[in-house]
């Protein structure tokens, strides 16, 4: 028998614990639900406080561990004070995913096929710009920032050397999507490139840094616009390869095996899950 550990023990994050920013829906809420079924104790952060303590009852009614706090993650102070309590609730920080993000809107191209008058870049709205890359980009930096704060006193304060973060970035870092606004798409772009120069930076401190690039999944970002819009979503299954939009519990194993030890080899990695979509787009666009 090899004394190399079991496969399937090296997903356990039994005894660690797990800080989550925009974790209240979505993709985040499936992070916060992953780490928590494998054993980890979950801070769920969002600047919606009533849906963060709501989900994190409802997890704890379910036999986890699991705390809430409220975080923008586009202001320095919130998220600080965000580790600080994880922190000083858990004794420590081993892994973090900067997920918090939006969609402000206003893509060149509509869902009705055709193009849309606001989101054309000679009219494009700095507000919504600024806005878009304040949490999309700045928020990201913000969180890893602390996230390395916290993780380079693991060891000093008796716990784990270093740690895993994992950022949501998009596969609009990677490839051209006409109904995705253009700040989004620029913000993600940044992400990658930034998670790959902290993974570059942190590795001497034991700390991972890796990246999901999700596709089209349905979620609540843009004020939860595909689940309203049939149209949007009949939109994007026409763009997927595979045929159809993701549902978020599809991105737990993947977002297991980047906070685990089963991903223990694996740093500055940006991992796609886009039912095919960097392959190219099944519907071309004509204007």
């Amino acid at each position: 028998m090899s004394d190399d550990p079991r496969t399937l023990d090296q997903f356990d994050v039994s005894g660690r614990s797990a800080l989550v920013t925009g974790a209240a829906s979505g993709i985040g809420l499936a992070y916060a639900e992953v780490m928590a079924e494998a054993g980890a104790k979950v801070t769920i952060t969002d600047i919606d406080a009533e849906g963060a303590a709501r989900e994190a009852d409802r997890l704890v009614h379910e036999g986890f561990e699991v705390r809430w706090d409220t975080c923008d993650v586009s202001d320095i102070e919130q998220v600080a004070r965000a580790f600080d309590h994880h922190v000083a609730a858990y004794g420590g920080c081993d892994i973090v995913f900067a997920n918090a993000g939006l969609d402000v809107g206003d893509s060149f191209w509509s869902p009705e096929d055709k193009r849309n008058p606001s989101g054309q870049i000679d009219v494009y709205s700095t507000d919504k710009w600024d806005k878009s890359i304040g949490i999309n980009l700045t928020g990201v930096f913000h969180t890893v920032r602390e996230a390395a704060r916290v993780m380079k006193a693991n060891e000093a304060n008796g716990g784990r050397r270093g740690g895993s973060i994992v950022i949501t970035s998009s596969n609009a870092a990677e490839v051209n999507e006409a109904i995705v606004g253009v700040p989004y798409m620029a913000a993600k772009a940044g992400v990658k490139h930034f998670m790959r120069h902290a993974a570059y930076e942190l590795a001497a401190y034991g700390i991972r840094v890796n990246a999901i690039a999700p596709g089209p999944f349905v979620t609540n970002i843009g004020d939860g616009w595909v689940k309203k819009n049939p149209r949007a979503k009949e939109a994007w299954d026409r763009l997927v390869p595979v045929g159809r939009m993701a549902e978020t519990y599809q991105i737990k194993p993947l977002a297991l095996l980047l906070a685990s030890d089963a991903g223990s080899y694996m740093t500055g990695s940006h991992v796609m899950i886009d039912g095919g979509m960097q392959l190219g787009s099944v519907k071309p666009l004509n204007d």
